[in-house]
């Protein structure tokens, strides 16, 4: 099993806060899945989605530059063409842990997440945190 960056060295998962890219307020598709998953992790969830106020009853950001202060970590839900525009978001924001979940894993969005300065973790990050994407 994968394990977030930063488990094998005992910081907690409490102090991290995740940008969920693509998140939904449709319980069926995995962007809101992850931000239930996150909570229930104890991560701090930042939405970011352009079409939605808020997900989950949390303000929802229409980028990354949007969300006033750090991110340590992004998970991506975008198809292929938003999710090669927003690699040079994530990374101007200083986000270096960034997760490529399937669906947007596709090799262009890949190579921009190199180009950006970025190394992606193609994975699903639910899992990646000890979840299981079905329970949600």
């Amino acid at each position: 099993m994968l394990t977030p960056r930063g488990a094998e060295d005992g910081r907690n998962a409490m102090a991290k806060t995740v940008a969920v890219i693509g998140a939904s307020r449709d319980r069926q598709k995995f962007g809101n899945k992850a931000v239930r998953a996150f909570r229930a992790r104890g991560y701090m969830v930042i939405p970011v989605n352009p079409h939605e106020a808020e997900v989950e009853g949390l303000k929802a950001y229409c980028s990354v530059l949007d969300i006033p202060g750090p991110v340590d970590m992004a998970t991506v839900y975008l198809h292929r063409y938003d999710g090669v525009r927003v690699m040079a978001e994530i990374a101007k924001k200083g986000i270096t842990e960034v997760w490529l979940n399937p669906g947007a894993d596709d090799d262009a969005v890949i190579e921009a997440a190199r180009a950006a300065g970025l190394e992606p973790i193609v994975a699903c990050s639910i899992l990646g945190i000890g979840e299981v994407p079905g329970m949600y």
